[in-house]
């Protein structure tokens, strides 16, 4: 799986945000990281909804952090953004639910599934405070 802008603008917010002392609007963060309020405003609420971000509802509304930098992985914070895990291969995690039928003999299903395994050990061993 590349990842995708969503991901790319939800670390790019979450930097703002853990630098900010106070909430951020979408409007605000969108015209300082020059990308599309709608867009943007897709992904703060998926955060949000993951836990990662809270939502401040009004006319002075905005997201801020639901956690200290720490405590966010980048892992949670990219499978949030693209609303899916994160797979670098189509191979399943398990041999016997390959979805092309192969995996009872598929010879590079333990070299895939140990990559998958170092990737998602990276990105949870990763936070957000690293990043700052």
């Amino acid at each position: 799986m590349l990842l995708t802008k969503a991901s790319e603008y939800a670390l790019l917010s979450l930097v703002l945000m853990a630098r900010s002392e106070k909430q951020e609007d979408v409007d605000t963060l969108s015209k300082r990281l020059g990308i599309s309020r709608s867009f943007l405003a897709k992904i703060l609420q998926s955060l949000a909804r993951d836990g990662i971000l809270v939502s401040y509802k009004g006319a002075k509304g905005g997201f801020a952090l639901d956690k200290e930098p720490s405590e966010i992985t980048i892992r949670e914070v990219i499978e949030s953004a693209e609303k899916r895990p994160i797979n670098i291969f189509e191979c399943s995690s398990s041999q016997e639910f390959c979805s092309s039928g192969k995996g009872d003999f598929c010879v590079i299903w333990p070299f895939l599934n140990k990559f998958q395994q170092k990737i998602d050990d990276f990105l949870d061993g990763m936070t957000l405070d690293e990043i700052l």
